[in-house]
């Protein structure tokens, strides 16, 4: 039987990390730590400008700036919050689906809004009508991120 003086002050937590860096089976998994960037990068980058309308400057005399959260970006903030949550997860499979799910649906979300500010940009005759905001950038960035971790994450973790 053991007791909490052999677990130590916290329970044994120190343990279990150690375990998770190790093997999976503990708190942490290979590829929580990219996953903890990712997530973090597509919420927060659901509050950047996603994108900027210098054109509107010549009409109001200032630029305005989309954000995420008035469009796509609260997909990218909801499924960020899932690649956040499932670093925490130390299942295989499920630690695979929490990263590369978010990861395509980002990217796809982030060449269709790609897409759309050079199809815009095509039709006006006006190239820079519409710019890609900061917001934009990184969610496309937490979306490779997540992506990556997931493909290594398949290849470098053995089934239990």
């Amino acid at each position: 039987m053991t007791t909490t003086a052999d677990k130590g002050i916290y329970g044994g937590i120190s343990a279990r990390l150690k375990a998770g860096r190790a093997t999976g089976w503990g708190v942490f998994h290979p590829g929580s730590r990219a996953m903890i960037l990712g997530g973090l990068m597509l919420i927060v980058s659901a509050f950047l400008p996603w994108v900027y309308l210098p054109f509107m400057e010549q009409v109001t005399g200032e630029t305005y700036a989309l954000r995420g959260t008035d469009g796509p970006g609260v997909i990218t903030l909801a499924v960020g919050f899932l690649a956040f949550a499932g670093a925490f997860v130390p299942r295989r499979r499920l630690a695979i689906a929490h990263a590369v799910i978010p990861g395509l649906l980002v990217a796809a979300i982030v060449l269709l809004q790609a897409w759309n500010i050079v199809a815009f940009s095509a039709q006006a005759d006006a190239w820079g009508g519409l710019l890609p905001g900061m917001g934009l950038v990184l969610a496309g960035g937490g979306a490779v991120v997540l992506i990556k971790s997931a493909w290594n994450m398949y290849r470098t973790w053995m089934p239990a």
